[in-house]
């Protein structure tokens, strides 16, 4: 949290010399104004950060073209905070906005483009409309598979999503095979002993749980208890959870 205030300290600095020097709709204007919205909302300041991002898109709604990038991004960060705050009709409206832009103006597998189907994904997600999550989420896997390395941990993060949509519809085999590729980029990138893994072992554990596969379960959870014990104090409630499991 530190470094969030001691940015916030400064970007209001720059913001104070900006209020002063610049007419009320300039660009850099706005740009400060994004900047103090981010820090707020990475500080969790749900009820600052709206309040930035939205002096930021006035300007940019009265200055810029209405299909304009910065435009997109302006709507992305908006709808981004109403998910975090729970308000996901509010969130799908933002990223709507922030998808047609990013849809007549990119090429069809630029990242921004993926980002923007993942967070829509993550919305229908939230509120439980799992083959509209799938479509959005299948969406930005297609262009991250394009575009980026097959070991990106995007690509893990688009495979966890996509599993953990298989998972709650209870096709368990389509979220296990999900859940396995995010798996494989997961253990090229983290030592063996991360608390990370051992998440991702009980995930699978879970699922073969749910299939009757308690053999294959167990082998899992015991993955993840062998991690948690060497990284975890005694009475960490992931192991209690664990445990519970097993």
């Amino acid at each position: 949290m530190g470094i969030y205030s001691k940015a916030l300290e400064f970007y209001e600095k720059a913001l104070k010399i900006f209020e002063k020097a610049l007419p009320p709709n300039h660009p850099d204007l706005a740009t400060s104004y994004n900047n103090i919205g981010g820090v707020y909302r990475n500080m969790g300041d749900y009820s600052k950060a709206p309040e930035f991002y939205e002096k930021a898109l006035k300007i940019f709604e009265k200055t810029l073209p209405s299909n304009h990038p910065l435009l997109a991004s302006s709507y992305n960060n908006i709808g981004g905070v109403y998910s975090n705050m729970g308000d996901y009709s509010k969130a799908l409206e933002f990223h709507d906005k922030a998808l047609k832009i990013r849809e007549k103006t990119l090429s069809p597998n630029h990242p921004d483009l993926a980002s923007s189907y993942n967070n829509i994904g993550e919305v229908y997600h939230h509120i439980r409309d799992y083959s509209k999550a799938l479509e959005f989420y299948e969406k930005a896997r297609k262009i991250i598979e394009k575009t980026l390395p097959p070991n990106h941990p995007s690509l893990a993060i688009s495979y966890g999503n996509i599993g953990q949509v298989y998972n709650k519809m209870g096709d368990y085999s389509k979220a296990l095979q999900f859940y396995e590729k995010d798996l494989e980029i997961k253990k090229k990138a983290l030592p063996t002993n991360h608390p990370d893994l051992a998440i991702f072992y009980i995930n699978i554990g879970v699922v073969y749980q749910n299939m009757g596969n308690y053999s294959k379960a167990l082998e899992f959870y015991e993955k993840a208890h062998k991690i948690f014990e060497n990284a975890l104090p005694s009475n960490h409630p992931l192991l209690a959870t664990l445990y519970n499991n097993i």
